[in-house]
């Protein structure tokens, strides 16, 4: 793991080390090794693992690859941090991809693909994948005015951000359903909060991975602009699944953006080439 090392650390790390946490970690393995690279999902602000251990780690695994999903310090079962940064955050990837015994996928939803691309330029991924990536600026924040002002207000204030059911999921997702969902919704430290108003990190990506972006052009918290714009940070276009709402691995036809994302994996990342232990 030494060449990893190298690449992880760096001056500031070690000045001024991010406090460790316990950190929830959620798995699915395929039954058989088909030397296929793990995927690591990272979630957006007040989801945690659960979000992808409802449909996208079963599925992932079901399709021969080794299936993790973190919590974030601050979310689902993991430490509370209420003065967690995107730092710490990303920290938290870092230091969990590292502990694969391959060299990892990292998947960010939402925030959370903010999160991967701090972490992208401290670990060298095998790939990594954008979902419906919230990578901030004021112009998230005016869209998140408009469509959600009074779940957005106290966020500004120091208060949690509350997204709504409209935001997150189609119309046709069971309203129990989305309830459920909504219920298990926590908050994201407020630094970290006011950190998204900046701009996204201009830092290059350790090794120079393939990069996918997808969305949808329903999507109520990301815009089609904002998903373009995202795509093109990274040379590429966005895959959209229209109909689908911003937490499309909840939500109806959950499966269509997973097995995008595994095919094309399987294209771009076909066999694991760094780190065994």
């Amino acid at each position: 793991m030494t060449g990893n090392r190298l690449q992880i650390m760096r001056s500031r790390d070690w000045a001024r080390p991010v406090p460790p946490v316990r950190r929830e970690v959620r798995s699915a393995l395929p039954r058989q090794d088909e030397d296929r690279p793990p995927v690591l999902f990272v979630p957006g602000f007040g989801h945690g693992a659960w979000a992808f251990a409802a449909h996208w780690l079963e599925h992932a695994a079901g399709r021969g690859f080794p299936a993790y999903a973190l919590s974030p310090r601050g979310h689902g079962e993991s430490d509370p941090a209420p003065d967690a940064t995107l730092r710490a955050y990303a920290h938290d990837v870092v230091q969990v991809a590292a502990g694969l015994p391959r060299r990892a996928v990292l998947v960010g939803h939402g925030a959370g693909a903010r999160i991967v691309e701090h972490a992208l330029a401290r670990y060298p991924a095998r790939a990594a994948v954008l979902v419906a990536p919230v990578l901030g600026g004021w112009g998230t924040l005016g869209t998140a005015l408009r469509r959600n002002p009074a779940g957005t207000v106290p966020a500004l204030f120091g208060g949690g951000l509350r997204l709504n059911r409209r935001q997150l999921f189609s119309r046709d997702l069971p309203e129990a359903t989305a309830r459920a969902y909504l219920d298990r919704l926590g908050r994201a430290g407020w630094r970290a909060q006011w950190q998204l108003l900046g701009r996204p990190t201009d830092e290059p990506a350790v090794g120079g991975p393939p990069v996918l972006v997808l969305g949808s052009p329903d999507d109520r918290v990301v815009s089609p602009a904002a998903l373009s714009a995202a795509a093109g940070r990274h040379g590429t276009a966005p895959l959209l699944f229209p109909g689908m709402g911003h937490a499309m691995m909840l939500d109806v036809g959950w499966a269509e953006p997973i097995d995008a994302i595994l095919d094309w994996l399987d294209k771009e990342a076909p066999t694991t080439d760094l780190v065994r232990r």
